[in-house]
C-alpha cells in the first residue's frame, strides 16, 4: 500500500513520558507545597480529600494531525481527523452539549481507514477471519480468529502477516497480543493456549511455547514486562505465569513460573507496570511491580529481586457480572513523579499512589475514589489527569481524574467492539472454566482496546478506530467553526488561568502559556467584532439592533479588560464598531459600568470625547457626572468638560476637574455660593436643587478641610496644608469677589450659617479637632469664632436654636483642656438672658433645649450657677432646673421639677423608682427624695394611680394607710386600692403589712361595692386579709346578697348562705314567672345562673352534713323550683314551662348523689302537682332519675372490674416473683471467695439473694448477716449492704416484704425462715430503736394511709352487686357499707416493680 504524503512516521511521533519536563516544574507556579516528610499509607487512607496534583504530565500527541485534510478522499492515515461524516458531527455535538464544561468536542474520534480496509481484505483474500485482538506501539498489530497476526506501519500499509490459516486451525484464534518496549518482538497467544514470539524486523517465528501453563485453558492476557526477557501470561483456568525467555548456546527457551494459582481465586486481568525510557532510573523499576485483578481482590506483587505481594485490596459488594479493569500511570505529585494504579470493578473507581521510601519498603496510599452512575467495561489513561471510561452501554467517558468532572461523552456503539467472551469461556478448548469467571467474560474487551501515547485504539468488528485528546487550539476552533465565539472564548479563557481539563498543546512556563493563549483570544475578539457588524440585521426596528449589538458588546469589553488589552478595544474594536452609529452608541453605553467601578480608570481622549458627546446629545448628563469623577484626568479635554459642567450645572464633576486637573480649590466654592448665596440674603426659601447644592458645598468644605477629595478619594499629602489654608482664608473673606450693594460682612460665613447652622458648626467641630500643633490653624481657628460671634450675636436674623447651636460649639471647644479659644463671658449672660426672656413665651420648648444642650456641652462652667438657676426656675425651664439641681445633688428638688413640668408629669415614678432602689446614692440622699416624694404623695396619684400603686407598694408599703387618709377623692383611692391589692400584674404589698392593716382591705371591699360591685366576689375568693364579720356587713350594707351568701359560707354557716341564695332564687323565678308570657329570657338566664350557684353550694358541703342536715338543703330548693313550676302548669306548652322543667330536672340529678332515691321518690309523690296528676305528667322525671341509676350502676360494675383486674394482676406478678429462680453471678461466695460446688464441709446451705450474690450460711453468719424472728433466720446481703454497715441498722422484721436484698429462696430444700435452736452459735437479734421523731412520722404515714382492707371493699362490691335492686332505695341496706365512710377513698396501688 503507498504512502501517503500527508502522513508522518508513527515511530518519530512516538509519545514518551518527558522526565525532565516533571523535573524542572515550578512548585510556586503550581502552588505545590513543600514536604518535608512524605504521608503514611494510614494518614493518606485516613484522608477525606484527594491530594492536591497541580501539575498536568501531558503526552505528546502520537501522531502529527496538522497536515491531515478531514474532508480527504485518500485513506487516513493513523492520525487521521474525522472523516468529514455529518452524522458523526452531529454526535460529537451532541455529547459535548451534556459535558459539565464548555460545550464542545474534548475528544477527536478517527476512523484508521487503511487498517480497517486490510482487514476487511485479509478476511475475504486469504481466509484471516474476524479481529480478535489488537495492540498498539510504534506499529498496530491485529489478531483475527484464524490464527493470523497482521502488522501495520504507522503509514497503515500492511508490513507483516504472521502465521498461517493452518497453525490456525492447530492453535485457534488469536486471543491475546504483546509488543515490547522497543517494537521488536510480538508474543500472540492463543484460544488453544499456545504462544508464539516473532520477529517484527523480518517476521520470522523464534518461539513457539506450549507448556508454559496447564493444557486446555485459553491465553486471555500475554504481556511484556520492562525486561524483554520476561513476559507474563493469564490463562482461562486463572492462573498467572512469569515466562523467561532465555536463549544459550543459539537455543532459544523459555522457562515459566506460576505466580498465582486459578485454584486460589480466578484472576481475569494483569497490568505490569511499564515504565518509559527516561523513567528506567526510577527507584520503583527494581521492583518490577504486577497488578493483578481477581474475581474478589486486586493485588499487586513485585518480581525483583524476589517475589512479594505488596498489597491485596478486596472489591466489597460488586456485580458478579462486572469486569474487573486494571490500569497504571505515572503521575505528577509534590514535584515527583510516582506510579498511580486505578482499578474498578462495576462503578467505583478506586486510585492507589505507590510510592517507594528510603528503606526500600513499597507504601500504597489509597486516594479519593471516582463514584459512578454506570458500570465499566473499560479504563484507560490518556494522560495523567485525564481519563477513558467505557461504560456496558458502549458510551465513551473522558472524565478529570483529579475534579471527577466529566468532559464529554461519545457513543461509539457504530463501533461494534470486539468482545473476548468466547476466550473466556474456553469454548476452542471445551468450556472447562468456572461459571463467574464466563459470566465476567459476557462484557470482556481487554484485547479489544489499546492506548499508547495519549491515544486509544478501539477495534470493531469491521474496523479499528482511534481516540484522541484534542490541543486546546483545535478545541477552540472547533468552536470558532460553529460560530460559538462566546463559549470559544470562555474556553480559552479557562487555558489562560490554568482552569481548564484535558489540556492538551500547552507549553513551557506560565507566562509564555499566557501569552500565547491571550494572542489567540485577541484574534478570536476582532473576529467577534467582525461577526456582530456582519449579522446585524439590515432592516427592522432600531430596538432590534440595539439589542443585537447589546448581546455582543460586553463580552468584547469584558474580555479586553480581563487580558488588559485597551488598544485592542479602543483601537481596532471601535473603530470597527464605530462603521455603524448604533453600534458605536452601545458600546460607549456599555462603558459606563466599567467606569464607575474604577475597572477602567483611563480612555483614550479620543473615545472619551465621543462618549461625552453621545451622553450629551441624550441627555443623560448625570450618566456623564457620574463618569468624570471615576476618570483619569489625563483623558478629559479639560476645556470641553469644563464648559459642559457649568452649561448642565454638573457640580461634582466641574469639582473634580477642577480639583484634579487645576488644583484650584476655591473657584468651585465660589460658583456653589453663587447659587446659594443670593436667596439666602434675601430670606427666600431654597429650591430642592439649591439645597442639594447647599448640601454638597458643605461636603465639600468638610472634605477640604479634613485633607479629602470630593467625591473621592484623597488630596495629595504635599497639597493638604495649601488647600486648608485657601479654604480659610476664602471662608473668613470681608466680602465676596463680586460684591454687591447689599452686601454684608463675611458674606461666606453668613450664608452658611443661614443655610445650616447646626451642620456648619459640626465641620467646624470636625476640622478643630486637628488643630493641635498647627499656630497658623490655631490662628484661623480663633479668627472664624470671632467672625461667628459677630455675625450671629449682632445680628436679629438668627432664631434662638440657631444662636444656642453657635454656644453650644463654643461650649464644647472651650470645654476641651487644650482649647486656645477666647470667648467673651459677658457674651454668655447675653446669650442666658435672651434665652430665658420671661417676656417671650414663643418657642418655650427649643430655647430650653438649647439652653440644655448648652449646659451638657460644657457651657455652665461660663455661667453663675445661682442666677443660672433662678432664670431656670423663671422662665419655667425644668429640665435645666433638674440639670442644675442634679449637678449640685438636690435630688430633693427635682421632684417638684418633675411635678410642675406638664410633658414630663409621669416621669417621676421612674425617677423615685431608680433614685430609691439603684445603689450610689448616699442614705442621706435617699432619705430626702423618700420624704419629698410623701409630702407631694397626694399630687402623684392623680398622674396616674397604677404607676403610684406601683411605687407604693415598692417604697411607701408601710405608710399605706397614711396616704390613703392624705387623698380626699374617694374614686381616687379605690384606683389606688385597685392597682394595689386586686392588679392583675400581680402587684402585691408587703403580706405582714396587709396583715396588720385588715382595714385596707375592708375599705377597699366597701369603695369596690360602690363602684364595680360584679368583681366583689372575685376579689373576696383570692383576698385572705379582710375579717369576715366585717366583711359580711358590708356585703349587707349594699344590699350584694351573693357576696353575703359567699362570706356565710366561708364563715361556716351554710345554711345562712343557703337561705340568702335561695331567697334570690326565688325572687329571681317569680320575675321570670310573671314575664313568662313575654318570653324574658334575661330573667331565665339569671333565673339559671343562680339556681347553679346554690347547687354548687349544696353540693359542696353535703359531705361533712348527715342525712337530715342534707335534706334540709335539697329539699326546700327543690320545693322552690317546683312552686314555680305550678305557678304556670296550666300553660305546659309554653317555652317558660320547659325552662322549669329542665331546671327541676337539673336539681333532681345533682341531688341524687347525696340524697337517697326513695326519699326524692316519695317527696315527689307527695307534692300535690305531681301526686294528684297522671302518670305521664311525671314520666319526665321518673326517666331522668332511671337514666341517672343506670349510669351510676354502670360505673359501679365497671370500677368493680377493674379492681379484680388489678387485684388479679398484682397477685399474679407477686407469686410469680416469689417463685421464680434465681441466676448467681458468680460460683463462688461473695464472702470466702470459695466455689460452693467443691465446698465438701458437710452439708452447707447456700443462700442465693435476688441481687444475684450467693453465700455460704456460715459466711454470713460470721458477717451478723442474719437476724432471727420468731424462731427463723431473715438473712440480708452482706456486700450491697455493706455501705450502710457504719449507719444505723434497719428493722428488717418490718422491711421483709419491701427489701430487694432479702432472701427469696436457698439452693436446698430447706426453707428461708430455719430454726437455729441446735446452733451454738447462735446469737440474739441486736434490739433496734427509732428515735422518737422517726416514730411520730411513721405513725403519721400510717394514720394518712390507713383504710379499709382491699379485700373488704371487694366484698362489699360483690355484696351490693348480687343483691336485690330495690334494696338500693332503702338507706338501712347500705347503712353499714364501707362506702358510706365519709373518709373513704379509694387508692390503687401501682405494679409491683418485676425484675426480668
Amino acid at each position: 500500500m503507498a504512502e501517503s504524503p500527508e502522513t508522518r512516521s508513527l515511530a518519530s511521533a512516538s509519545s514518551q513520558l518527558n522526565l525532565a519536563e516533571a523535573e524542572g516544574i515550578d512548585d510556586k507556579e503550581f502552588d505545590i507545597p513543600q514536604v518535608d516528610t512524605p504521608p503514611t499509607l494510614e494518614s493518606i487512607l485516613n484522608e477525606t480529600e484527594d491530594e492536591d496534583e497541580s501539575f498536568i504530565l501531558e503526552d505528546p500527541a502520537l501522531l502529527n494531525m496538522d497536515n491531515i485534510d478531514t474532508h480527504s478522499g485518500e485513506t487516513s492515515s493513523l492520525a487521521s481527523s474525522d472523516s468529514g461524516d455529518r452524522t458523526n458531527l452531529k454526535r460529537r455535538k451532541k455529547a459535548s452539549d451534556v459535558s459539565s464544561s464548555v460545550p464542545g468536542s474534548v475528544v477527536r474520534r478517527s476512523v484508521l481507514k487503511g487498517v480497517s480496509a486490510q482487514v476487511v481484505s485479509a478476511a475475504d483474500r486469504v481466509d484471516a477471519g474476524l479481529p480478535t485482538a489488537v495492540v498498539v506501539s510504534n506499529v498496530i498489530a491485529v489478531g483475527t480468529s484464524h490464527g493470523l497476526a497482521l502488522v501495520f506501519d504507522p503509514n497503515q500499509a500492511l508490513r507483516l502477516c504472521l502465521g498461517s490459516t493452518a497453525v490456525g486451525a492447530q492453535y485457534g484464534a488469536v486471543s491475546a497480543l504483546s509488543i515490547n518496549s522497543d517494537c521488536t518482538r510480538l508474543l500472540c497467544g492463543f484460544a488453544k493456549g499456545q504462544i508464539t514470539m516473532w520477529d517484527l524486523a523480518n517476521g520470522k517465528l523464534l518461539r513457539t511455547i506450549t507448556d508454559a501453563h496447564p493444557p486446555g485453558t485459553a491465553i486471555l492476557h500475554i504481556k511484556f514486562t520492562d525486561d524483554p526477557t520476561t513476559a507474563i501470561c493469564n490463562d482461562s483456568g486463572g492462573s498467572v505465569f512469569e515466562l523467561a525467555f532465555k536463549r544459550v548456546m543459539g537455543v532459544r527457551s523459555c522457562e515459566s513460573r506460576c505466580l498465582f494459582s486459578g485454584a486460589k481465586g480466578e484472576v481475569c486481568c494483569i497490568e505490569p507496570l511499564l515504565v518509559k525510557p527516561e523513567l528506567r532510573d526510577h527507584p520503583i523499576t527494581q521492583h518490577a511491580l504486577l497488578a493483578m485483578a481477581s474475581l474478589t481482590k486486586v493485588m499487586v506483587i513485585g518480581l525483583k529481586p524476589s517475589l512479594k505481594v505488596w498489597l491485596t485490596f478486596p472489591y466489597g459488594k460488586a456485580n458478579p457480572a462486572s469486569v474487573p479493569l486494571l490500569s497504571w500511570q505515572f503521575v505528577a505529585v509534590q514535584s515527583a513523579v510516582t506510579p498511580m494504579l486505578a482499578f474498578c470493578r462495576g462503578d467505583a473507581i478506586h486510585f492507589l499512589l505507590v510510592k517507594k521510601d528510603e528503606s526500600g519498603a513499597i507504601h500504597v496510599s489509597k486516594q479519593k475514589q471516582l463514584h459512578l452512575h454506570y458500570d465499566l467495561i473499560n479504563l484507560t489513561w490518556i494522560n495523567s489527569r485525564t481519563l477513558a471510561l467505557l461504560d456496558s452501554a458502549e458510551k465513551l467517558h473522558v472524565v478529570d481524574r483529579h475534579s471527577q468532572e466529566e468532559l464529554e461523552i461519545v457513543d461509539i456503539a457504530e463501533v461494534q467492539l470486539v468482545y473476548n467472551s468466547s476466550h473466556f469461556k474456553s469454548l476452542a478448548t471445551g468450556g472447562n472454566v468456572s461459571q463467574a469467571l464466563a459470566l465476567v467474560g459476557e462484557k470482556a474487551c481487554y484485547q479489544s482496546v489499546s492506548g499508547y501515547g495519549g491515544q486509544i485504539i478501539y477495534l470493531g468488528t469491521k474496523s479499528v478506530h482511534v481516540i484522541t485528546l484534542r490541543t486546546w487550539r483545535e478545541r477552540v476552533d472547533y468552536l470558532l467553526k460553529q460560530e460559538r465565539f462566546i463559549e470559544a472564548l470562555s474556553l480559552a479563557w479557562s487555558f489562560h488561568e490554568g482552569k481548564a481539563k484535558a489540556v492538551v498543546g500547552l507549553f513551557g512556563d506560565q507566562s509564555k502559556r499566557k501569552g500565547v493563549v491571550a494572542d489567540r483570544m485577541a484574534e478570536i475578539l476582532l473576529q467577534y467584532a467582525d461577526r456582530a457588524l456582519k449579522k446585524c440585521p439590515e432592516q427592522g426596528k432600531l430596538q432590534v439592533m440595539e439589542q443585537h449589538f447589546e448581546d455582543m458588546v460586553p463580552v468584547m469589553v469584558d474580555y479586553c479588560l480581563l487580558l488588559e488589552r485597551i488598544d485592542l478595544l479602543f483601537g481596532q474594536i471601535y473603530n470597527k464598531l464605530s462603521e455603524i452609529s448604533v453600534a458605536k452608541g452601545v458600546f460607549l453605553e456599555c462603558l459606563e459600568p466599567y467606569i464607575l467601578n474604577d475597572k477602567l480608570p483611563s480612555i483614550t481622549p479620543l473615545v472619551m470625547k465621543d462618549l461625552l458627546i453621545h451622553f450629551q446629545d441624550r441627555d443623560m448628563m448625570e450618566n456623564i457626572e457620574a463618569c468624570i469623577v471615576h476618570m483619569d484626568i489625563t483623558s478629559l479635554d479639560i476645556q470641553q468638560v469644563v464648559h459642559m459642567c457649568w452649561e448642565h450645572c454638573l457640580y461634582d464633576a466641574m469639582i473634580y476637574v477642577y480639583n484634579r486637573g487645576m488644583n484650584d480649590y476655591i473657584t468651585p466654592m465660589e460658583k456653589l455660593f453663587q447659587v446659594i448665596g443670593p436667596p439666602l440674603r434675601a430670606g427666600k426659601s431654597l429650591s430642592d436643587e439649591q439645597v442639594v447644592m447647599g448640601n454638597k458645598l458643605l461636603v465639600y468644605i468638610s472634605c477640604c478641610l479634613a485633607g479629602r477629595a470630593y467625591p473621592l478619594g484623597n488630596i495629595p499629602e504635599d497639597l493638604v496644608p495649601l488647600v486648608k489654608h485657601q479654604v480659610f482664608e476664602f471662608l473668613i473673606r470681608l466680602h465676596s469677589t463680586e460684591v454687591a450693594s447689599d452686601e454684608e460682612l463675611h458674606p461666606q460665613i453668613r450664608t452658611l450659617l443661614h443655610f445650616d447652622t447646626r451642620e456648619f458648626l459640626n465641620v467646624l467641630a470636625l476640622t478643630f479637632e486637628d488643630f493641635k500643633n498647627d499656630k497658623q490653624a490655631v490662628e484661623h481657628q480663633q479668627r472664624i469664632v470671632d467672625i461667628l460671634l459677630t455675625v450671629m450675636v449682632e445680628n436679629s436674623d438668627f432664631t434662638p436654636s440657631q444662636v444656642g447651636c453657635l454656644f453650644t460649639f463654643l461650649a464644647r471647644q472651650l470645654a476641651k483642656p487644650d482649647s486656645t479659644l477666647f470667648v467673651n463671658r459677658m457674651l454668655f449672660d447675653q446669650v442666658l438672658e435672651f434665652l430665658c426672656s420671661p417676656d417671650d413665651e414663643s418657642r418655650h420648648a427649643e430655647r430650653q433645649q438649647v439652653l440644655l444642650e448648652l449646659l451638657q456641652a460644657g457651657g455652665v462652667a461660663q455661667f453663675d450657677e445661682n442666677r443660672l438657676t433662678a432664670m431656670a426656675e423663671k422662665a419655667a425651664f425644668y429640665q435645666v432646673c433638674e440639670f442644675m439641681y442634679e449637678k449640685k445633688q438636690l435630688y430633693d428638688k427635682i421632684i417638684p421639677c418633675y411635678l410642675n413640668d406638664p410633658v414630663r408629669k409621669e416621669e417621676i415614678f421612674n425617677y423615685v423608682h431608680n433614685m430609691l432602689s439603684i445603689p450610689g446614692y448616699s442614705a442621706e440622699e435617699k432619705e430626702s427624695v423618700w420624704n419629698k416624694t410623701m409630702e407631694h404623695i397626694k399630687d402623684l396619684v392623680p398622674i396616674n394611680p397604677s404607676k403610684a400603686a406601683e411605687l407604693v407598694a415598692v417604697h411607701f408599703s408601710t405608710e399605706l394607710q397614711v396616704i390613703v387618709n392624705q387623698l380626699e377623692d374617694q374614686h381616687l383611692v379605690f384606683r389606688l386600692l385597685q392597682s394595689l391589692l386586686d392588679s392583675s400584674d400581680g402587684m402585691q404589698v408587703n403580706r405582714e403589712v396587709l396583715q396588720l392593716n385588715p382595714d385596707i382591705h375592708e375599705q377597699y371591699l366597701d369603695l369596690l361595692c360602690q363602684y364595680d360591685p360584679h368583681r366583689v366576689i372575685d376579689f373576696l375568693r383570692v383576698s385572705e386579709y379582710y375579717r369576715l364579720e366585717e366583711a359580711i356587713q358590708i356585703a349587707e350594707n349594699h344590699k350584694l346578697h351573693e357576696a353575703s351568701a359567699f362570706l356565710l359560707e366561708k364563715k361556716g354557716d351554710v345554711h345562712a348562705a343557703f337561705v340568702v341564695l335561695l331567697e334570690i332564687l326565688k325572687h329571681k323565678l317569680s320575675l321570670f314567672t310573671d314575664g313568662a308570657r313575654e318570653k324574658n329570657e334575661e330573667t331565665g338566664q339569671a333565673a339559671e345562673s343562680t339556681l347553679e350557684e346554690t347547687i354548687a353550694l349544696c353540693q359542696r358541703n353535703s359531705h361533712s352534713l348527715n342525712q337530715q342536715q342534707r335534706e334540709a338543703l335539697w329539699f326546700p330548693l327543690l320545693e322552690a323550683v317546683m312552686s314555680a313550676q305550678k305557678l304556670l302548669k296550666d300553660g305546659s306548652s309554653s317555652p317558660a314551662f320547659e325552662s322549669l322543667k329542665h331546671l327541676t330536672k337539673q336539681v333532681l340529678n345533682s341531688m341524687t348523689g347525696f340524697i337517697a332515691l326513695p326519699s326524692i321518690l316519695q317527696r315527689i309523690l307527695q307534692d300535690p302537682m305531681y301526686g294528684k296528676g297522671k302518670l305521664g305528667e311525671i314520666q319526665t322525671l321518673i326517666l331522668g332519675m332511671l337514666d341517672t341509676f343506670n349510669y351510676e350502676q354502670t360505673l359501679l360494675e365497671t370500677t368493680t372490674n377493674l379492681l379484680n383486674h388489678d387485684l388479679h394482676w398484682s397477685l399474679c406478678n407477686l407469686r410469680g416473683a416469689v417463685s421464680r429462680g434465681l441466676n448467681p453471678k458468680q460460683e463462688h461466695c461473695s464472702v470466702c471467695l470459695q466455689q460452693y460446688k467443691r465446698r465438701q464441709e458437710g452439708i452447707e446451705e447456700v443462700i442465693v439473694f435476688s441481687c444475684g450474690h450467693i453465700y455460704h450460711s456460715q459466711c454470713l453468719q460470721s458477717k451478723d448477716c442474719g437476724v432471727r424472728t420468731e424462731g427463723q433466720t431473715q438473712w440480708t446481703c452482706y456486700k450491697c449492704n455493706s455501705s450502710n454497715k457504719g449507719g444505723r441498722h434497719r428493722d428488717l422484721g418490718s422491711e421483709v416484704n419491701k427489701s430487694r436484698n432479702t432472701s427469696l429462696a436457698q439452693i436446698k430444700v430447706t426453707s428461708a425462715y430455719y430454726s437455729t435452736s441446735g446452733n451454738p452459735d447462735n446469737k440474739k437479734p441486736t434490739e433496734v430503736a427509732l428515735e422518737p421523731q422517726q416514730i411520730q412520722a411513721f405513725d403519721q404515714l400510717r394514720r394518712l394511709y390507713r383504710g379499709p382492707p382491699r379485700l373488704a371493699i371487694l366484698t362489699e362490691l360483690s355484696r351490693n352487686r348480687n343483691s336485690d335492686k330495690q334494696g338500693l332505695f332503702h338507706p338501712g341496706s347500705v347503712a353499714n357499707s364501707v362506702f358510706q365512710n365519709e373518709n373513704f377513698q379509694l387508692r390503687l396501688s401501682p405494679p409491683p416493680v418485676i425484675e426480668d
